[in-house]
């Protein structure tokens, strides 16, 4: 069933946007709330559609009788009023802003429990809809729903860690390698050393964690970004996570960064660093025809939505995960998007910038077994709390 554009206007709705308690907003916001809307799905499905004008980093969480979506380096939309269908949980929708995060809440008239995976959709670009995040739940029991937050709090997705009825895949690959030293900091600290390191330690911890792991090399080898992606692919994996360090030509500069792929960057420092990364092999990420024809089909396959949204998913978790460990973020969103090639692949996947070795307190860091430890213990748990099942 279409949803209904139409807006049923209540006075209870009118309520619903109070964006003229909004803080105004002080950052360049990369993306912008253009419509959000509700209707009726088959199975009395409630369906909540937000839109927006590029891809949206998103992550979800339950409060008592809420949904809460929060969209990250977004812009509240002060005209904006809701399309409202008739005959759904969502009783009003309200717009937060809590720094450069944007918060969704729906009010539900009965509470919900976490939708699955494949009541999630995230939509390209299709006449006149640009991107669109698609919900759809039911009314449930609300058990596992989180207790309730201040409308001001950020909100973050209810996780829980996975406990595998199989072992899934996970493939690590340590950038660089042989050739290819990578960044190289002040200290003569090489990249391709230090992300083997925490490789090698990560695929240890989740060995014993329960989880099945592979690495695209074990030893200081060079291996092309087409072959590393390919990896993924051969291995049936269920993740394929990209370890690198950073450089910056400010010193000043730290912090980790995730990625994901996209083919449009999602800012001038990540179409950069894309093209840093790319031209390790001189790959250029648009010419299929440098791929073999597995890749090349992968290459299409990556496109899909749910691939794509997957991928998303791992990296704000991986973002919070390092986070809560008190590992020091780079300044900007928690997920960044570029045309990474070693990411083009059938395999939800990220690449993990470690912090950066152009920083002098950092390179030390990143160099010290017990840092690395920090950073192994805070990517295991997010590969925890990552949802496999589709």
């Amino acid at each position: 069933m279409k949803i209904s554009r139409r807006t049923v206007l209540k006075t209870t709705t009118l309520t619903t946007i109070i964006v003229a308690l909004l803080p105004r907003v002080a950052f360049a916001a990369r993306n912008s709330l253009r419509t959000v809307r509700t209707g009726i799905q088959p199975g009395n499905k409630t369906r909540l559609v937000i839109e927006t004008g590029e891809r949206p980093s998103y992550s979800l969480s339950y409060p008592a009788n809420k949904l809460v979506v929060t969209l990250s380096n977004t812009a509240a939309n002060a005209s904006l009023a809701p399309a409202m269908a008739a005959g759904t949980l969502i009783t009003a929708i309200t717009q937060v802003q809590s720094g450069d995060k944007l918060q969704i809440i729906a009010d539900l008239a009965k509470p919900i429990d976490e939708i699955p995976r494949d009541n999630i959709m995230l939509l390209n670009p299709n006449g006149d809809n640009d991107y669109r995040l698609v919900l759809d739940f039911v009314a449930g029991s609300g058990v596992n729903n989180a207790a309730t937050t201040t409308a001001s709090a950020t909100a973050t997705k209810t996780t829980k860690k996975s406990t595998p009825t199989r072992k899934y895949i996970v493939v690590i690959d340590a950038g660089h390698g042989g050739k290819d030293p990578g960044c190289i900091g002040k200290g003569g600290t090489q990249e391709k050393q230090v992300v083997l390191s925490v490789a090698k330690k990560l695929k240890n911890k989740l060995d014993a964690a329960g989880f099945q792991t592979y690495l695209t090399r074990s030893n200081d080898t060079y291996l092309k970004l087409a072959h590393r992606a390919s990896i993924g692919e051969k291995k049936h994996a269920d993740l394929f996570l990209s370890l690198h360090a950073n450089a910056n030509p400010s010193r000043a500069m730290k912090g980790f960064s995730i990625y994901t792929l996209s083919e449009k960057a999602s800012d001038e420092e990540a179409a950069k660093l894309a093209d840093a990364e790319n031209a390790a092999d001189k790959i250029d990420v648009s010419g299929f025809e440098q791929f073999d024809k597995d890749i090349r089909i992968a290459l299409s396959s990556l496109q899909q939505h749910a691939v794509a949204e997957m991928s998303v998913e791992y990296a704000n978790g991986a973002a919070s995960a390092f986070k809560r460990a008190k590992i020091t973020q780079q300044p900007g969103p928690d997920v960044r998007h570029a045309p990474f090639a070693v990411l083009r692949s059938t395999v939800p996947g990220a690449l993990l910038e470690l912090g950066h070795l152009s920083n002098a307190a950092e390179e030390k860091l990143l160099k010290s077994s017990a840092h690395q430890d920090k950073l192994v213990a805070a990517i295991v748990k997010s590969v925890q709390a990552y949802n496999f099942d589709v």
